[in-house]
C-alpha cells in the first residue's frame, strides 16, 4: 500500500457523520482568495458574513491539487502568463466572463458562490457559474481550472466522509442533459443525473461524477493514489456518453480527453468544447 493510499485511507475512517453539511461548505469556500487574485496568505478570513479560506478536513483539498499539479515546488509553466486568469487550452487566451462584470456584479457572484448554508446548492451554483472558470488554480499552472478544482475538492470530501478511500473511487460517466447549458441552479438542483457534491462536470453532452459508489453506470477506477491521470482514465472507462462517430466536434472532444492529464484542465476543457468557446460551435450546431 502506498503512503498516499495509507494516509487518505486513514483520513476517510476518523470522520465524524455530524460536521457533513459544514465541512462540505468549507470545501466551497476555502479558495475565495484566488478569486480577487490573491495567495492564501493575504486572503481574508470572512467574506460575506461567512468563514472562507479555510483549511478543508481530511486532505481533500490537497489530494485534489495532485489530480491536476505536480507535486513539489511549483515553477511558471507559461513564462509571459503570471497571472490567476486560465488561459483557455480551446482559445489559447483568457475568458471574458470575469472581465465583462462590473466590481459590484462581480462581488455578488462571488457572493452566491459562498454564502448559502446549504452545501447543494453550494454544489449547484460551482456546477453552473462560469465565473470561477475564468481563474486557475495556480498562477503556475495557467491551464488548470479554480472552478473544476473546487468541485473536485468536494468531490473527495464527500466521499471521504463516507468512508470511502481514494482508490475506492472512480469516474462515472453518463449522459448530459440540454438543461445544463443555461438551466442555473435550481435545474441543476432538480436534475436527476446531478449527484450532489459528487457530479463534477454537467453539460449538455456528458455528466461526470467522482464516486465510491458507482453501481452499475459505465465506470473505471481513479487509480491507488491521486495523480495527474484524467487521460487514462477516460480511456479505461468501458462506455463512453458521447458517440464518436455522430459528428467531428465528438471526435475531437474525445480526442483530446485522451491528452489532457490534469483532471481539472480536463473537466473545462469538457465545458468550453460543450459551450461554443472561441472558434468551437456549440453542441450540436455545425461548424462553419
Amino acid at each position: 500500500m502506498s503512503r498516499e493510499l495509507g494516509s487518505t485511507q486513514s483520513r476517510a475512517m476518523e470522520v465524524d457523520p455530524e460536521e457533513t453539511v459544514d465541512a462540505l461548505c468549507v470545501a466551497y469556500r476555502h479558495d475565495v482568495h484566488k478569486l480577487f487574485g490573491r495567495n492564501h496568505g493575504s486572503g481574508v478570513d470572512v467574506f460575506a458574513g461567512v468563514a472562507v479560506n479555510e483549511q478543508v478536513p481530511l486532505g481533500a483539498d490537497a489530494d485534489a491539487a495532485l489530480l491536476s499539479r505536480p507535486a513539489g515546488e511549483p515553477e511558471q509553466t507559461v513564462s509571459n502568463h503570471a497571472s490567476p486568469r486560465r488561459l483557455s487550452l480551446v482559445t489559447g487566451s483568457t475568458p471574458g466572463e470575469a472581465d465583462q462584470l462590473g466590481v459590484g456584479d462581480a462581488v455578488t457572484v462571488f457572493e452566491r458562490l459562498v454564502v448559502s448554508s446549504d452545501a447543494e446548492r453550494l454544489h449547484a451554483q460551482w456546477l453552473t457559474s462560469t465565473v470561477p472558470a475564468a481563474f486557475n488554480e495556480s498562477v503556475f499552472y495557467p491551464y488548470t481550472s479554480l472552478k473544476f478544482h473546487t468541485l473536485l475538492v468536494a468531490a473527495l470530501l464527500d466521499n471521504y466522509r463516507a468512508g470511502h478511500a481514494f482508490e475506492d473511487l472512480s469516474l462515472v460517466a453518463t449522459p448530459g442533459s440540454p438543461v445544463a447549458l443555461d438551466g442555473g441552479v435550481d435545474a441543476a438542483l432538480d436534475a436527476d443525473d446531478v449527484v450532489p457534491h459528487r457530479t463534477v462536470c454537467w453539460t449538455p453532452v456528458l455528466a461526470l461524477h467522482v464516486t465510491g459508489d458507482p453501481g452499475d453506470r459505465p465506470s473505471t477506477r481513479l487509480g491507488e493514489f491521486p495523480a495527474r491521470s484524467f487521460a487514462d482514465v477516460w480511456s479505461r472507462l468501458p462506455e463512453h456518453p458521447i458517440d464518436v462517430g455522430s459528428s467531428r466536434e465528438a471526435r475531437l472532444l474525445d480526442a483530446q480527453l485522451r491528452r489532457i492529464r490534469s483532471w481539472s484542465t480536463a473537466l473545462q476543457y469538457v465545458e468550453d468544447a460543450t459551450r461554443g468557446v472561441g472558434a468551437l460551435s456549440q453542441w450540436g450546431e455545425s461548424y462553419a
